[in-house]
């Protein structure tokens, strides 16, 4: 399978071509280990760099997150914030946002997303993982970098599952009669996100609040909320506050969670 084609990319998303530089490469360790040390070399907002392999690609609490062309569609994307990584809470969210946006416009059906980072699919038996999203942030005296990391499951592969020792993995194709060409796919995402970015930008995460809610897969469903440092909690997800944390009602009243290491298993 030939690599993305920059040029194309270019040409699909038009005028807005001039926000994103995107380059390709057959094989990196981990495109967003790779995108940090462009960072560190001056590489603008708006870098894209997308791989066919990862040999290393990471995933939440250490996971790794192997990919393939034919299989799955994996890119990171710089993009600079003003103010310190403190402002950014709720951006895994926004983007999270933008990656459901996109695949509905492309027409699939039952795309959710579960609290922090995931792009779940409905199905008849239940919710599988489709996409997740990392964000790793730093800061120097100009802002904030994020470094957006993204791996999207075209078909579901048969191992990650196993893998990852969480839900069952689910492929676009699932939700779709036809797989979308990955160049029509990749500025799709990237156009959603940009128009994220800038509601983001502009009133931080409280300017996506509803339009996450929309997409909640577990809104007003009771679930078991599991974190390595805190006792087990058991209430009904009311969707989020402004700064992207997860509001719980438990019988003893309604909860904030923050940690990024919480998992959610529907009862």
């Amino acid at each position: 399978m030939p690599l993305i084609d920059p040029v194309r990319i270019k040409t699909l998303l038009g005028p807005l071509a001039g926000r994103f530089d995107v380059d390709a490469l057959d094989e990196v360790d981990s495109t967003s280990s790779e995108l940090s040390r462009r960072a560190d070399q001056g590489a603008p907002a708006g870098s894209v760099l997308v791989a066919d392999r990862q040999s290393a690609g990471r995933g939440r609490r250490g996971r790794h997150w192997l990919s393939a062309p034919e299989d799955s569609l994996t890119f990171s994307l710089l993009w600079r914030f003003a103010g310190p990584p403190g402002h950014l809470s709720g951006l895994s969210l926004a983007v999270g946002v933008a990656l459901a946006r996109a695949l509905k416009q492309l027409g699939a059906e039952g795309v959710c997303l579960k609290w922090p980072n995931d792009v779940l699919l409905a199905g008849n038996d239940g919710f599988a993982k489709l996409a997740g999203i990392l964000i790793e942030l730093s800061s120097d005296r100009r802002g904030s970098t994020a470094i957006i990391g993204i791996g999207l499951n075209l078909r579901p592969p048969e191992n990650l599952s196993q893998q990852m020792n969480t839900q069952a993995a689910a492929g676009l194709a699932q939700a779709l009669g036809k797989l979308p060409e990955r160049h029509l796919l990749l500025a799709a995402i990237l156009q959603e996100l940009l128009a994220v970015f800038d509601v983001f930008a502009a009133e931080g995460f409280v300017g996506l609040k509803t339009a996450w809610q929309e997409f909640h897969a577990w809104e007003d469903q009771t679930v078991r909320i599991l974190d390595e440092q805190a006792p087990e909690l058991t209430g009904v997800c009311r969707g989020v506050e402004a700064d992207g944390s997860l509001l719980l009602e438990t019988s003893a009243g309604l909860r904030s969670i923050h940690a990024g290491d919480v998992s959610l298993r529907r009862l």
